[in-house]
């Protein structure tokens, strides 16, 4: 089994325990961190044609749909497209679900999207710098790319069985297994994550003509932390990093 197959597989055996997670509203972090944060730097997405790069279960690609976007959701789990295409069958938001390498967007044409999200799933995707060059050619130029990662800067990373800030050991790739074992998990499971630096995206983003416009630390809602007592340590140190950059060719 190749290496992508396998982190695929990681991903179809978790996709019924990751369901649970996020549906059920035990994904603190999603929901009182990153995603008020990112949907507040995304913006008024009424009519725009948005691509959900690897959307899992399509959490965040319904959000976006309620809120009035034309939604296309992609990801390489087979698993998690069946379980998102079974939730649009109930809810009917016309989100247009596709199993696809975020590296290899052949069903798109080219200048097709208005924006593009990706949220907390770039540091998943080994061919990264491929992957943010498909984004750029299914862009319309002047268009938003926005992603959102583990801040590369704070991150917990696993070297030779052994848990390592970044801030100790920050430069070079890392490929890192990521134990999921949290007691509000139906199932524990393992995903695969990679470790870059901030100027690894910045470089893969300038190579593909997308120039950052804006960066975000985001910071925990006050609901989070009165609920939730683990976010008050993202006071003290961020815990991700959000992005927007935009296509510019120079040819409109």
């Amino acid at each position: 089994m190749g290496k992508k197959e396998s982190i695929k597989k990681e991903w179809n055996d978790a996709a019924e325990s990751w369901v649970d997670f996020v549906r059920r509203g035990k994904d603190h972090y999603r929901d009182e961190l990153n995603n008020p944060a990112t949907f507040k730097l995304i913006g008024d997405v009424s009519d725009r044609i948005v691509l959900d790069l690897a959307c899992g279960e399509g959490y965040n690609a319904r959000i976006l749909a309620r809120k009035g976007a034309k939604v296309t959701g992609v990801d390489f789990s087979e698993k998690l497209i069946q379980l998102a295409r079974r939730e649009e069958a109930k809810e009917k938001l016309d989100i247009c679900y596709h199993v696809l390498d975020a590296a290899d967007l052949k069903k798109f044409s080219s200048n097709h999207f208005d924006v593009v999200t990706c949220f907390m799933s770039l540091q998943d995707i080994e061919n990264y710098e491929r992957a943010i060059s498909e984004v750029a050619r299914v862009l319309r130029n002047g268009s938003r790319f926005v992603f959102s990662v583990p801040h590369p800067c704070f991150e917990t990373i696993i070297i030779k069985g052994k848990r390592v800030s970044a801030a100790r050991r920050y430069f070079g790739a890392v490929k890192y297994p990521v134990q999921w074992k949290m007691e509000r998990l139906v199932k524990p499971f393992r995903t695969t994550s990679f470790h870059r630096t901030l100027t690894d995206y910045f470089d893969a983003l300038y190579k593909s003509k997308l120039f950052v416009s804006k960066l975000v630390e985001p910071r925990p809602t006050q609901e989070g932390l009165r609920k939730y007592s683990p976010l008050r340590e993202v006071l003290e140190r961020p815990q991700s990093i959000i992005i927007e950059s935009i296509k510019c060719t120079g040819n409109r």
